[in-house]
């Protein structure tokens, strides 16, 4: 029987990567994250908090809470499902879908008080984050239209 899909953005979508990344020994090799992350899709926003070797907690959030973490991802619907699927194919991220990336062509990552030293967390645990989302190459991803 093929694993349900699970759509993307949801709480249960997130959780559902948190336990992946929290049983996966390459994740972490990589080193420990410190850091709280925002994802933001259309008018969806989530807290992931990432605290040692493990993704401590993921959760529905607000505009608000933005303020509060240390950066958050904002993308467009259509490019969260570009770089999704590009995982999906690919096992991985290719080059022009990574986070960095991305970051690099269109600036997706940002601090909401302006805090550099805050937003600079994303380049410095950018390995750990994309190896994050390049797990979901093992969800049955359903993408809400």
């Amino acid at each position: 029987m093929a694993d349900a899909a699970i759509e993307f953005p949801s709480l249960a979508w997130f959780e559902a990567l948190q336990g992946m990344v929290n049983e996966d020994a390459g994740y972490r090799q990589i080193g420990t994250v410190d850091a709280e992350m925002g994802v933001k899709v259309a008018d969806r926003v989530f807290i992931i908090t990432f605290e040692a070797f493990q993704c401590r907690s993921v959760r529905a959030g607000s505009e608000y809470d933005l303020i509060n973490v240390d950066f958050f991802i904002e993308m467009e619907p259509v490019a969260w499902r570009a770089m999704l699927e590009n995982i999906k194919t690919n096992g991985g991220a290719e080059a022009g879908q990574t986070l960095v990336s991305l970051d690099m062509l269109n600036e997706i990552s940002t601090n909401a008080v302006g805090d550099q030293l805050r937003a600079d967390l994303f380049f410095r645990y950018n390995q750990s984050l994309q190896h994050f989302f390049d797990l979901s190459a093992n969800l049955n991803t359903a993408f809400a239209d």
